[in-house]
């Protein structure tokens, strides 16, 4: 038999079992399948990984139906392509990243000197410095920094492209500094963070399911050459449907070892995949380069962030920053819509339909509605908080 063809004598399965999965299937999954028509937005690809040029994208970012092209894109490469693509110069001006870094390296120095020492899911504790929950730490810290960070068009577009509308973006902070271990190969968040005896309790199309709820993506906050270990990828494993039972076995690990690939990124590029897709982070084998990601998760708003943030305390603190701009009209209504989207809470569900009933339609309104609706009738900030904490009150047990 060809090791590259897929084994025909097994059936498709109802529950998977780690000692079933096999490496001949997982290698024939990889490879690359002929598309009739090539990618028409790509500016370039590298190792089967397309590369984008936001800079370049603008106009279509700003164009209804083009985007909508440009996102279905998206989803395919994520799906069915090679499961991870490169956007690159999603900052036209970095400044916005530098001051973020500014704001995560003090965190860093707090939390260092407050004795904490931030586990990573898949590398020793200590190895790397991480900051979790970022995305709210950045918020309370710097609302303004924030607000010009997450107003890029580019990451609304690639979020709605996977998960639609009302995702929740979350986001941690790592830094592995020159010395630091490469992680291990895995896949990420939802079943990639169970055991395999659990994850094996759910049945296939749960597996299928798992990554679609979640995308995955690393914003570069240094120059990351491949020395320094950005991370390493296996382009088409996200369609291997048994892979959240397969990433710990040996041989799995082992094929990975081998055949990963690796991109440099620049300072204000963005790496996003699928989080089915196998990579990990890679060894920095640099003496000076300190390698800083932050890395977003954001969740589809039918499953569960793994974080808590309190959304309701971000969207006070960032309310009169966006307020301020939309006055001296100094950034544009998507910018706006891409902040809050960033921010506030886009689904109304779950609330207590007792004190939080629909009104004239089928749902109550959401805290993003909430935002939106208050901004574009210049509320002040003590009128918009006043609201935001009433709805936040309805919607508690």
């Amino acid at each position: 038999m060809n090791p590259t063809e897929p084994r025909r004598d097994i059936p498709l399965r109802h529950w998977y079992r780690e000692q079933d999965c096999s490496l001949q299937d997982f290698v024939a999954a990889l490879q690359p399948r002929p598309d009739g028509r090539s990618l028409k937005f790509a500016a370039r690809t590298v190792d089967h990984i397309p590369m984008y040029d936001c800079q370049a994208l603008v106009g279509v970012l700003g164009h209804a139906m083009q985007c909508a092209d440009l996102k279905a894109e998206w989803a395919k490469v994520l799906s069915a392509g090679a499961g991870v693509l490169v956007l690159k110069r999603i900052f036209a001006d970095t400044a916005p990243v530098d001051e973020a870094t500014t704001v995560f390296d003090s965190v860093i120095r707090e939390e260092r000197e407050a004795g904490g020492a931030a586990a990573d899911h898949f590398a020793r504790a200590g190895a790397n410095d991480r900051i979790w929950n970022a995305q709210e730490k950045l918020c309370l810290r710097a609302p303004s920094v924030f607000a010009r960070y997450f107003g890029s068009p580019a990451l609304r577009a690639i979020a709605d492209a996977w998960l639609g509308p009302h995702f929740q973006v979350t986001s941690q902070v790592n830094v592995v500094r020159p010395g630091g271990q490469a992680q291990q190969a895995h896949r990420d968040y939802h079943l990639g963070f169970q055991t395999a005896a659990e994850a094996g309790r759910y049945p296939a199309h749960v597996h299928a399911m798992s990554s679609f709820l979640t995308l995955q993506g690393a914003i570069a906050h240094s120059d990351m050459p491949v020395e320094s270990g950005p991370t390493r990828l296996l382009p088409f494993s996200q369609r291997y449907a048994e892979g959240y039972l397969a990433w710990r076995r040996q041989d799995f690990r082992d094929y990975f070892e081998t055949h990963y690939v690796q991109l440099p990124l620049e300072k204000g590029d963005a790496l996003f995949f699928n989080p089915a897709l196998f990579h990990a982070a890679g060894s920095n084998r640099t003496t000076s380069v300190q390698r800083m990601a932050n890395l977003l998760q954001i969740s589809s708003a039918y499953g569960r962030a793994m974080e808590s943030v309190n959304r309701t305390k971000m969207c006070e603190v960032l309310y009169p920053v966006l307020l301020d701009r939309v006055r001296d009209d100094s950034i544009p209504l998507e910018e706006v819509d891409a902040v809050i989207a960033s921010c506030a809470e886009g689904y109304p569900f779950p609330t207590n339909l007792d004190r939080d009933p629909p009104q004239g339609g089928l749902a109550p309104e959401s805290q993003q509605g909430l935002f939106r609706r208050a901004l574009t009738e210049r509320w002040s900030t003590e009128r918009f908080v006043g609201e935001l904490r009433r709805q936040t009150g309805r919607r508690e047990p």
